[in-house]
Protein backbone atom coordinates (compact mmCIF):
# COMPACT_ATOMS: atom_id res chain seq x y z
CA UNK A 1 0.00 0.00 0.00
CA UNK A 2 3.18 2.31 0.84
CA UNK A 3 4.60 1.70 -2.54
CA UNK A 4 0.87 2.15 -4.41
CA UNK A 5 -0.51 5.27 -3.01
CA UNK A 6 3.11 6.91 -2.51
CA UNK A 7 2.13 7.00 1.50
CA UNK A 8 5.52 8.53 3.23
CA UNK A 9 6.28 7.42 6.92
CA UNK A 10 4.17 9.34 9.14
CA UNK A 11 0.71 8.48 6.58
CA UNK A 12 1.80 4.83 7.62
CA UNK A 13 2.52 5.31 11.19
CA UNK A 14 -1.37 7.28 11.19
CA UNK A 15 -2.93 4.39 9.20
CA UNK A 16 -1.60 2.31 11.83
CA UNK A 17 -2.68 4.41 14.84
CA UNK A 18 -5.84 5.16 13.34
CA UNK A 19 -6.40 1.53 13.63
CA UNK A 20 -5.62 1.15 16.94
CA UNK A 21 -1.59 0.48 16.90
CA UNK A 22 0.92 2.60 18.22
CA UNK A 23 3.83 2.09 15.89
CA UNK A 24 7.01 3.83 15.42
CA UNK A 25 9.70 4.70 12.60
CA UNK A 26 12.14 2.03 13.38
CA UNK A 27 9.62 -0.67 13.43
CA UNK A 28 7.88 0.28 10.31
CA UNK A 29 10.87 0.35 8.74
CA UNK A 30 12.12 -3.19 9.66
CA UNK A 31 8.34 -4.48 7.87
CA UNK A 32 9.25 -2.53 4.76
CA UNK A 33 12.74 -3.83 4.18
CA UNK A 34 12.48 -6.93 1.46
CA UNK A 35 13.13 -10.26 3.28
CA UNK A 36 16.54 -10.53 2.06
CA UNK A 37 17.82 -7.26 3.75
CA UNK A 38 19.50 -7.74 6.61
CA UNK A 39 17.12 -6.02 9.51
CA UNK A 40 13.93 -7.62 7.53
CA UNK A 41 11.17 -8.34 10.64
CA UNK A 42 7.78 -9.56 8.85
CA UNK A 43 4.67 -7.67 9.66
CA UNK A 44 2.54 -9.98 12.32
CA UNK A 45 -1.17 -10.72 11.58
CA UNK A 46 -2.94 -8.93 13.77
CA UNK A 47 -0.68 -5.57 12.95
CA UNK A 48 -1.44 -6.22 9.45
CA UNK A 49 -5.22 -6.42 10.50
CA UNK A 50 -5.23 -3.61 12.55
CA UNK A 51 -3.04 -1.49 9.38
CA UNK A 52 -5.73 -2.24 7.46
CA UNK A 53 -8.77 -1.51 9.91
CA UNK A 54 -7.17 2.28 9.93
CA UNK A 55 -6.75 2.38 6.12
CA UNK A 56 -10.26 1.69 6.29
CA UNK A 57 -11.10 4.56 9.04
CA UNK A 58 -8.90 6.68 7.05
CA UNK A 59 -10.71 6.81 4.01
CA UNK A 60 -14.19 6.05 4.78
CA UNK A 61 -14.12 6.99 8.83
CA UNK A 62 -14.94 5.29 11.91
CA UNK A 63 -17.98 2.92 11.81
CA UNK A 64 -20.12 4.38 15.06
CA UNK A 65 -16.90 5.77 16.21
CA UNK A 66 -15.15 2.42 17.02
CA UNK A 67 -12.11 0.97 16.17
CA UNK A 68 -12.77 -2.62 15.21
CA UNK A 69 -11.01 -6.00 16.98
CA UNK A 70 -8.56 -6.90 14.78
CA UNK A 71 -7.93 -10.45 13.30
CA UNK A 72 -5.59 -12.49 14.45
CA UNK A 73 -5.36 -14.64 11.75
CA UNK A 74 -5.36 -12.63 8.09
CA UNK A 75 -5.67 -14.65 4.92
CA UNK A 76 -5.85 -13.08 1.11
CA UNK A 77 -9.92 -12.77 1.65
CA UNK A 78 -9.91 -11.00 4.37
CA UNK A 79 -7.39 -8.51 2.80
CA UNK A 80 -9.02 -8.75 0.07
CA UNK A 81 -11.99 -7.61 1.74
CA UNK A 82 -10.47 -4.89 3.76
CA UNK A 83 -9.15 -3.44 0.76
CA UNK A 84 -12.16 -3.49 -0.87
CA UNK A 85 -14.08 -1.58 1.93
CA UNK A 86 -11.12 0.83 2.48
CA UNK A 87 -11.20 1.90 -1.34
CA UNK A 88 -14.89 1.34 -1.93
CA UNK A 89 -14.90 -0.77 -4.47
CA UNK A 90 -17.38 -2.22 -6.37
CA UNK A 91 -17.76 -6.05 -8.18
CA UNK A 92 -17.12 -3.77 -11.55
CA UNK A 93 -13.89 -2.17 -9.71
CA UNK A 94 -12.26 -4.93 -9.06
CA UNK A 95 -12.96 -6.84 -12.05
CA UNK A 96 -11.38 -3.41 -13.73
CA UNK A 97 -8.46 -3.87 -11.78
CA UNK A 98 -7.97 -7.86 -12.44
CA UNK A 99 -7.87 -6.76 -16.27
CA UNK A 100 -5.52 -4.25 -15.97
CA UNK A 101 -3.25 -7.57 -15.48
CA UNK A 102 -4.95 -9.44 -17.93
CA UNK A 103 -6.79 -11.61 -14.93
CA UNK A 104 -10.77 -11.90 -16.18
CA UNK A 105 -12.17 -13.74 -13.55
CA UNK A 106 -16.50 -13.72 -13.83
CA UNK A 107 -18.52 -11.89 -11.32
CA UNK A 108 -19.38 -15.41 -9.93
CA UNK A 109 -15.70 -16.28 -9.12
CA UNK A 110 -15.22 -13.27 -7.85
CA UNK A 111 -18.00 -13.65 -5.44
CA UNK A 112 -17.08 -16.72 -4.49
CA UNK A 113 -14.07 -14.56 -3.04
CA UNK A 114 -16.17 -12.51 -0.43
CA UNK A 115 -18.49 -15.03 0.72
CA UNK A 116 -18.40 -16.92 4.10
CA UNK A 117 -15.46 -19.34 4.65
CA UNK A 118 -18.31 -21.68 5.54
CA UNK A 119 -20.44 -21.21 2.40
CA UNK A 120 -20.40 -23.23 -0.15
CA UNK A 121 -19.66 -21.27 -3.12
CA UNK A 122 -16.62 -19.92 -0.65
CA UNK A 123 -13.36 -19.87 -2.95
CA UNK A 124 -10.18 -19.43 -1.20
CA UNK A 125 -8.23 -16.71 -3.09
CA UNK A 126 -4.50 -18.06 -4.09
CA UNK A 127 -1.71 -16.16 -3.66
CA UNK A 128 -1.28 -15.84 -7.58
CA UNK A 129 -4.48 -14.27 -7.92
CA UNK A 130 -3.73 -11.64 -4.86
CA UNK A 131 -0.22 -11.07 -6.33
CA UNK A 132 -1.98 -10.16 -9.87
CA UNK A 133 -4.33 -7.69 -7.72
CA UNK A 134 -2.27 -5.84 -6.04
CA UNK A 135 -0.11 -5.51 -9.42
CA UNK A 136 -3.54 -4.36 -11.45
CA UNK A 137 -3.60 -1.67 -8.30
CA UNK A 138 -0.68 -0.86 -8.65
CA UNK A 139 -1.10 0.03 -11.83
CA UNK A 140 -4.72 1.86 -11.39
CA UNK A 141 -3.51 4.02 -8.50
CA UNK A 142 0.61 4.74 -8.86
CA UNK A 143 1.20 7.76 -9.84
CA UNK A 144 3.94 8.10 -11.75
Amino acid sequence: MRYIFDYSDQVMLSIFQQGGYESNQSELLTWLKREEEPGFVACKDIELARFLNGLIINNRGAKDGVIPEPETVLNNNIILRKLKIALDLQADDLLAILKLVSVEPSKHELSALFRRADHKNYRQCQDQLFRQFLNGMEKRYRQG
